[in-house]
């Protein structure tokens, strides 16, 4: 009988396996074939389901604390910051994770697993949650070189409050440690995280001046 049970029980298992997957598999084409941005400007427009997305993605950045902190204040150097972020310039970045645009392997599998509207709740979540800022001790003249630079070359797509918008990141209060070296990143020109304005502006900045500049923008609240 224990015989003839092995065979019937994996058969089973097959069976539940081959119509499991192709639902699944639909699910995740579904979920990719989404307008992201359009989606988000359609839950923004409605208070109920912003509401409901917000809650969804509170539950989902439960677990992307281990790593970037409660409500998006991170604990640790490398990493940034993501509360206060704007919505839109946030979903692009989970857009570029998911396609290779932006590269760390542990991001895009989890980024790959969630729903769209998954998405749309995290990115809602993060960009409402007060940026609590670590600025460190920096002297006077570090930081009035800073705004100085900063003045000259950033506040044109970053703003004058480091809020930045759709298309370019909040610095304001970001992790200093982890802003230096996404400068750096960027001024290099090389690697999967370019751009071409970015390059452009940094590239004339020396290390001196990129501490000056990140001094003074993780003092901006």
């Amino acid at each position: 009988m224990k015989n003839l049970l092995v065979p019937a029980v994996a058969f089973l298992m097959g069976l539940l396996i081959a119509t499991s997957a192709p639902a699944q598999s639909n699910a995740a084409r579904a979920s990719a074939n989404v307008d992201l941005a359009a989606r988000l400007k359609e839950v923004e427009a409605n208070p109920k389901l912003t509401e409901q997305l917000l809650k969804t993605g509170k539950s989902v950045a439960g677990f992307c604390a281990n790593c970037h902190g409660d409500g998006g204040n991170s604990v640790k150097p490398d990493i940034p910051n993501l509360a206060g972020q704007n919505p839109a310039y946030l979903l692009d970045q989970l857009r570029k994770f998911s396609v290779g645009l932006r590269r760390n392997e542990f991001m895009e599998g989890m980024i790959k697993a969630l729903t769209s509207d998954e998405k749309v709740g995290i990115v809602l979540f993060f960009s409402s949650q007060k940026v609590l800022s670590n600025p460190s001790r920096v002297d006077e003249q570090q930081l009035s070189n800073g705004k100085r630079i900063y003045t000259e070359v950033c506040w044109r797509c970053h703003g004058t409050d480091g809020h930045g918008n759709e298309s370019f990141a909040r610095i304001a209060g970001q992790q200093a440690p982890y802003l230096s070296a996404t400068i750096k990143q960027y001024r290099s020109g090389v690697g999967t995280r370019t751009n071409a304005l970015m390059n452009a502006n940094t590239k004339i900045l020396r290390d001196s001046d990129i501490d000056a500049v990140v001094a003074y923008v993780s003092h901006l609240q």
